[in-house]
């Protein structure tokens, strides 16, 4: 299903197709945890539904913080 999600590291507007049913983003919505919602998603799918963050921003955001 694409998700369309405004990033909240960029706030840039990104759409992915991403393997959940409506039903799935629901009971998220409802309050479930995603990860007891749709256990099959990568982490980085994961991460776009709750904060419309990319693999790549997280990346790129993310990169050297284990040095700081």
């Amino acid at each position: 299903m694409e998700i369309t999600r405004r990033s909240m590291m960029t706030n840039e507007e990104h759409t992915l197709d991403i393997d959940i049913t409506p039903e799935q983003l629901d009971r998220w919505k409802g309050g479930e945890l995603i990860q007891r919602v749709a256990p099959h998603l990568t982490p980085a799918d994961r991460e776009f539904i709750m904060t419309g963050t990319t693999g790549e921003e997280w990346n790129q955001f993310m990169e050297g913080d284990d040095e700081k």
